[in-house]
């Protein structure tokens, strides 16, 4: 398939906010979308009590989510390389408000779909863009810098979702519209702000080739890339189990009918991410690798104890834990995908990276929710967080294999 390219809107687009204002603009975009993919997180109970269905649908409302995100990557993964950032982070912020709106119509079971596919598509379309184009305007030398931005500003933007929502369905009226009404309006301000950066990238002149995505990786980055990819695999499996299971779990087995804690309990693994992607921004790859694994399965494991034990204050410490685990051995494993990958190819490979991550977070949601129906959401959430802790400790023990990598 071949797309014409336009001279006037590149022109246009050259035009416009440069440097760290336009990092600004892009981080707070990148932000609010990431935002937006979380909203309905904690609003998940009130769905069960409205349209009376159980945790399956739930977690397969959620992995509807990561499709989104997958098809998004397959299908747009590098075409930023091509067309400019700036031209695919406009569309992916547009689908961001569609899946919005979309939750503004009446519920019913297929518009809560429709609603998490197209906001996994505008994740999809804008993490690795966002990604590459906060790469792209780092100064030289701080490239390393920026890609942490990104990588935190993706894991904030998930935690503040479920704190937003929460409070808002807590404390406000109409908890189940007025949450995505905020976010579209928050979209629609940064959406204006976007337009006036200037594309941080030279396009490429000639028409566009679109072909689907492949996990494609440069031979110079393989090594690094296929490292990274298993740590951030464990990681995101992580973030798919607590955000499945947590906030039932919260309702029916801890009682806890307060939308705004389920929504801080969530926040506190994605947050405690955040807190280990800075606090390793000084180890090298491997150092931060195999300490975020370790801290990934102690984490994993305070989850699986704290759900057979029916204990929040475990709940929680477990979470951060694994959050800081997750956090490092993302920012690292990001980081080095980033600084090792030429820049025509960043958007491509930045991709493929997010790729296997979503993959990671969906299959342990949809395993634990058909499991949860036969055995029970105590039962379930426990093997499961046994086999995560797995993972991330086969991902330890291969990476301490490796030759010593320093990056």
């Amino acid at each position: 398939m071949v797309i014409s390219s336009s001279a006037e809107t590149t022109t246009r687009a050259a035009r416009g906010l440069r440097g760290p204002t336009a990092a600004a603009v892009v981080a707070l975009a990148f932000l609010i979308t990431m935002l937006g993919a979380t909203l309905p997180t904690p609003l998940y109970p009130i769905y069960e009590q409205e349209l009376g269905f159980g945790g399956v649908m739930v977690t397969l409302i959620f992995a509807a989510y990561a499709v989104g995100v997958i098809a998004a990557l397959l299908l747009f993964g590098r075409l930023s390389d091509q067309v400019g950032r700036r031209a695919v982070l406009l569309p992916g912020l547009a689908l961001s408000a569609i899946s919005s709106a979309v939750f503004l119509i009446p519920d019913t079971i297929p518009t809560l779909f429709v609603g998490r596919v197209l906001s996994g598509l505008s994740a999809g379309i804008f993490t690795a863009a966002a990604t590459a184009a906060l790469v792209d305007l780092a100064p030289e030398g701080r490239q390393a810098r920026y890609s942490l931005l990104a990588a935190c500003v993706n894991m904030l933007g998930l935690g503040l979702g479920p704190v937003i929502a929460g409070a808002l369905a807590q404390y406000a009226p109409a908890p189940l519209y007025l949450p995505y009404a905020v976010h579209i309006v928050m979209v629609l301000l940064v959406g204006a702000l976007t337009w006036s950066v200037a594309e941080p990238i030279e396009i490429p002149e000639g028409p566009v080739s679109w072909r689907l995505q492949t996990v494609s990786v440069p031979p110079e980055v393989r090594g690094v890339f296929v490292r990274a990819a298993i740590a951030g695999f464990a990681g995101f499996a992580v973030l798919g189990l607590f955000t499945a299971v947590s906030p039932t779990f919260l309702t029916q087995v801890l009682h806890v009918e307060n939308h705004l804690v389920g929504g801080l309990v969530v926040f506190t693994l994605l947050g405690a991410s955040t807190v280990g992607q800075i606090a390793s921004s000084r180890l090298g790859l491997r150092p931060a690798l195999l300490l975020g694994c370790a801290a990934l399965v102690v984490g994993v494991l305070g989850v699986g104890a704290a759900i057979v034990l029916t204990s929040l204050p475990l709940l929680v410490v477990g979470a951060t834990v694994a959050g800081v685990g997750q956090g490092m051995s993302f920012r690292a494993g990001l980081g080095a995908v980033n600084a090792g990958t030429p820049p025509e190819r960043r958007s491509e490979v930045a991709s493929s990276f997010f790729l296997v991550l979503y993959v990671g977070i969906s299959l342990p949601v949809i395993g634990e929710g058909l499991a949860s129906a036969a055995f029970g959401l105590v039962v379930s959430g426990a093997v499961f967080a046994g086999i995560v802790a797995m993972l991330g400790a086969i991902a330890f023990v291969s990476l301490l294999r490796q030759q010593p990598v320093d990056a």
